[in-house]
């Protein structure tokens, strides 16, 4: 396992992260959820990530069984949770003062520790002033229920705000962002965030590397029993992934990476996730799993980056065909 400091910072992450969302407490039960994070825990991996929002809470609870059941020391392992929707009622979502300071309390009973190490405001809210919300984030840092805050899916201009605000107030600014990025979901990390890398320190703990599961190649032949795709809840994604022109050309591009996969001897996983630790920009991969045999699989994409040289990356981006265009340097134009 290869560690990356996160960001600007002096705490180390597991290149290869596990996260609960969809599979605990939706797919997998706790004796499932064990294995698997002991699987990847035994891989290296010392980041797990979670959500108040999965599996309304169910989630965090089932991590929190297995961190006391594996008998790990709280300085082994990086944890982290999200906090925007917490409940139905006008108060319990949002990033206000109310609802960032009671969220993470239930998170913290639920997962049943004293504190996270990272925790994230889960999408940005448009109804709360940003300096609201980097104070109330200092808040759980100051009280001891968190170390380091960060934002997920948030636009690089509203990041600029918060880090700006954090640091004329001394605060504690944004250390991290959690954008999806794969093969196909690519101009945030690749375009729109650039400039934040250097000027800020800017980490990244992306998630959904295998697109929903389309990069894996198992929807190239209809919806396969017990994934996600299957599940009532996730009916908006079967959707948008075979019934929307964009899914199906996606689906159909899988057959074609699937071939260099083949090509260098490696799965269309491994191949997917080996293409986002290549990126310098990326601190860790947050992958899930439903089973254990599903982590120490994903755990070799760790080795297969070496495979991916200029030859196999200019395949890749031939069948993607979607690298964002870089902004113009007029200097040279």
């Amino acid at each position: 396992m290869e560690y990356r400091y996160l960001g600007r910072s002096g705490l180390q992450i597991s290149a290869l992260s596990f996260g609960a969302w969809v599979t605990f407490g939706d797919q997998i039960g706790e004796e499932t959820a064990a294995a698997c994070m002991k699987a990847a825990f035994d891989a290296g991996v010392n980041f797990f990530d979670n959500a108040e929002v999965y599996s309304h809470g169910v989630a965090e609870k089932m991590m929190g069984k297995v961190i006391r059941k594996m008998g790990w020391k709280r300085g082994e392992i990086v944890l982290s949770t999200k906090i925007f929707w917490g409940g139905e009622n006008v108060n319990t979502r949002g990033l206000h003062s109310k609802h960032i300071r009671e969220g993470m309390d239930r998170a913290l009973k639920r997962l049943d520790v004293d504190y996270v190490d990272l925790v994230f405001c889960h999408r940005p809210d448009f109804h709360t002033p940003v300096e609201e919300t980097v104070r109330a984030m200092n808040r759980l840092i100051r009280d001891g229920k968190a170390l380091y805050w960060g934002t997920s899916e948030w636009p690089a201009d509203m990041i600029m705000d918060a880090w700006h605000i954090a640091k004329t107030n001394s605060l504690e600014p944004p250390l991290m962002e959690q954008p999806q990025y794969n093969l196909f979901k690519r101009d945030r990390i690749e375009k729109e965030y650039i400039r934040l890398y250097k000027r800020i320190g800017l980490g990244t703990t992306i998630w959904s590397p295998l697109a929903s599961g389309i990069l894996t190649g198992k929807y190239r032949s209809g919806i396969p029993e017990g994934s996600r795709l299957s599940l009532p809840a996730y009916k908006w994604l079967k959707e948008s992934i075979l019934d929307t022109p964009e899914g199906r050309e996606k689906i159909l591009k899988t057959e074609k990476l699937q071939k260099v996969a083949d090509e260098i001897g490696i799965s269309l996983a491994r191949l997917s996730l080996a293409w986002c630790l290549k990126n310098p920009h990326v601190s860790t991969v947050i992958t899930g799993a439903s089973r254990p045999e599903q982590v120490v699989e994903n755990m070799k994409a760790m080795e297969d980056v070496k495979l991916l040289g200029k030859d196999v990356v200019a395949e890749i981006e031939s069948i993607v065909a979607n690298r964002p265009d870089p902004e113009p340097d007029f200097r040279n134009s």
